[in-house]
């Protein structure tokens, strides 16, 4: 999708695109910037003891921007299996029990995929934090946002995550899910907030 469709999309009254397919968007841009970062240092001769890692991470963030970028769509796709649910017919017993079985079924997608977000985001932060004082300086400022965006990403899915699971009955999946991803979150949080002051002493 274009990104003036997307963002028109989102301003929209649809509840697809929403904040789930933000999220993801948010954790692309970190991950582009990652690559940014490491190309911009790469074959540089201050820097080229780090050469061989910055080509490493180049192949990573490369891996980790494509695997986002595909969640901002199946982020949407997910959840419009919540509200497609809605549609189905309630009119008997069975309908009912059937409706409240889709229901439960289609928020466990709809949380599994911004889970998913999150685990790409931290991983795309261990990354930045990995070329930390390592890249080019002239970039800085760019590593920086790269954490604040994937920092926005994990925050961002994480509500997602909690909204959906707030509706599940399945106390073994909330709770797997409220503790797993609890702990990204508080480890994302710590990695951005160290790169980001780190960043901002040097420069």
């Amino acid at each position: 999708m274009e990104l003036n469709k997307f963002v028109e999309d989102l301003a929209g009254s649809s509840p697809t695109p929403g904040g789930g397919s933000a999220s993801a968007l948010a954790g692309t841009l970190g991950a582009a910037l990652v690559n940014m970062v490491a190309a911009l240092t790469t074959g540089k001769k201050k820097y080229a003891e780090h050469n061989e890692l910055m080509q490493e991470v180049m192949a990573e963030a490369t891996r980790l921007k494509t695997d986002l970028n595909s969640k901002i769509a199946e982020d949407s796709k997910a959840f419009d299996g919540v509200t497609a649910v809605f549609a189905m017919p309630k009119d008997t017993d069975e309908q009912k029990e059937a409706r409240k079985a889709a229901m439960q079924n289609a928020l466990k997608a709809a949380s599994l995929v911004p889970y998913e977000v999150m685990e790409l985001g931290l991983s795309a932060l261990k990354l930045a934090e990995s070329i930390l004082g390592k890249s080019n300086t002239n970039a800085a400022s760019d590593l920086g946002v790269s954490a604040l965006m994937l920092s926005t990403a994990v925050k961002g899915a994480w509500l997602n995550v909690r909204i959906n699971i707030s509706s599940i009955n399945d106390t073994d999946f909330t709770d797997k899910y409220r503790t797993k991803g609890q702990a990204i979150f508080d480890e994302a949080e710590k990695i951005a907030t160290s790169i980001y002051n780190q960043i901002e002493k040097e420069i």
